[in-house]
């Protein structure tokens, strides 16, 4: 399509991007705009009608996540096929892996008919092909063999040695454990500790759902303990009862509370006085945004108490299931006997390239444009919930982490906000445990957006929340 006269009228009310909408949805319902007709690119389109492409852009962007159009790598925006919802193949068609593995541009959430927004500027892949060439081309013997159990020899010694330099975390490349995902290795945990006589666990409330979760269903009593500025509440922790106790001291979910030092060290003479272990998930915590990192509690401890869990999947691209543990040495030693029983869930030639990804200095610089790219997106974020929120969302800055809490003043459940966020292409779960009647608190995922686009899209999600509340 050349070019598309639009009839707007700048003395409505309603805005320029939902005349703009509503006029090309028409159109498109009522098959003036058949499906696959090309439509103009943003810059045509704002010449044609003198306006800015910002406001193209943003009923564009609408248009795209309801599925009226598509966006198809560097051709530009399409007509959808609007009549088949289904997404169901017919006789007279078959699924191709092009159909499954789309091009880039066009990635969808699993199980949904919804673009999945991510930032592609948030990690280089030229570095990371780079070293998975190398293992190709320089260690593909290797790959012929059964990954290690504990995960690979050099990937163990390039985190280890990284740990030390940049949490403060004391260990051996032996103590470390490789898995896919913490939630895995969390299970793998539950087994070690319960050898040791450790059956009961205690986590903070609200927190971290899933690794709660896991402990029950290996069977341990969980005692849920309330958090507060400075981190759990200690002497509300079992006493003269064996525990493991899973905290976030560096950034506390969802709250972002950091545990001061003086406190850590009670919690490991807790641990010590009552036998028992700590399990510190430092989970993004290399992303603060005002000042330096806060030092691991692992590297106070000298007694052997905190088990030590991190993650790549926050801070490399989210497909990447590479977590690991750090083990006390007693630990470390029953895994050794055990091991027989695991088989390592991740790949060998990620691990491999992983190793070689950090060796080269790659990983350090990354975190280094990671902190610049998401501290501005976290401003971005509070800025723009401040200046549409009409006093009714507010948003609790942590200083930190990928992911930022906003409490919304509404009716609607938290499930219906998250999905009202969800239909946006954002990402926001319910913190059921803070929420009431009126105040309704959910965690968001700012950091895979890219900066321009969440501006507009925290905008909408706003405006469709008022609509939605009358």
């Amino acid at each position: 399509m050349k070019s598309l006269m639009l009839n707007l009228d700048n003395s409505l009310n309603e805005n320029l991007y939902i005349q703009i909408y509503n006029s090309l949805k028409q159109d498109i319902v009522s098959g003036t705009l058949e499906k696959g007709t090309k439509l103009p690119s943003l810059r045509k389109l704002a010449q044609d009608n003198d306006i800015s492409v910002t406001t193209v852009e943003t009923a564009y962007t609408q248009l795209l996540v309801e599925g009226y159009i598509e966006s198809r790598p560097k051709s530009g925006y399409f007509v959808s096929d609007m009549a088949d919802a289904s997404g169901i193949a017919t006789d007279e068609e078959s699924v191709t892996l092009e159909d499954l593995l789309p091009a880039g541009g066009e990635n969808k959430k699993a199980g949904s008919d919804k673009p999945m927004i991510y930032d592609e500027s948030s990690f280089e892949f030229s570095k990371w092909k780079k070293c998975m060439n190398r293992v190709f081309n320089e260690y593909s013997h290797l790959l012929q063999t059964e990954a290690d159990v504990k995960g690979e020899p050099a990937l163990r010694y390039e985190i280890a040695k990284y740990l030390y330099q940049s949490r403060g975390v004391k260990c051996s490349p032996e103590q470390v454990v490789i898995g896919a995902g913490s939630q895995q290795l969390t299970m793998q945990l539950a087994r070690i500790i319960r050898e040791l006589g450790v059956d009961n666990a205690a986590t903070e409330t609200p927190g971290y759902g899933p690794i709660r979760d896991i402990f029950r269903d290996e069977g341990f009593p969980v005692t849920e303990v309330e958090v507060g500025a400075n981190g759990i509440a200690l002497e509300k922790l079992p006493t003269n009862l064996r525990s493991i106790v899973y905290v976030n001291p560096s950034n506390q979910f969802p709250s972002g509370a950091v545990m001061p030092v003086g406190r850590r060290y009670e919690l490991i003479k807790w641990a010590q006085e009552n036998d028992s272990y700590i399990l510190e998930d430092d989970y993004a915590s290399e992303l603060r945004y005002f000042g330096k990192p806060i030092p691991a509690m692992q590297g106070l401890d000298n007694a052997g108490r905190v088990i030590y869990f991190g993650s790549f999947s926050s801070t490399l691209f989210a497909s990447i299931k590479i977590s690991y543990m750090v083990l006390p040495k007693e630990l470390s030693e029953i895994f050794e006997k055990s091991s027989h029983r695991y088989s390592q869930t991740c790949s060998k030639a990620e691990q491999i390239c992983l190793a070689l990804y950090m060796e080269d200095g790659y990983y350090y610089r990354h975190i280094k444009k990671l902190r610049r790219m998401y501290a501005s997106k976290l401003e971005t974020t509070i800025q723009m919930v401040r200046a549409n929120g009409g006093g009714r969302i507010e948003a609790v800055d942590s200083r930190s982490g990928i992911a930022i809490m906003l409490k919304i003043q509404s009716r609607l459940e938290p499930e219906h906000i998250c999905r009202v966020a969800k239909d946006l292409g954002l990402t926001m779960y319910p913190v059921k445990d803070l929420c009431s009647d009126e105040l309704k608190v959910v965690y968001f995922y700012f950091y895979r957006v890219p900066e321009t686009l969440l501006k507009l899209l925290i905008k909408m999600f706003v405006q469709n929340l008022k609509k939605l509340e009358g």
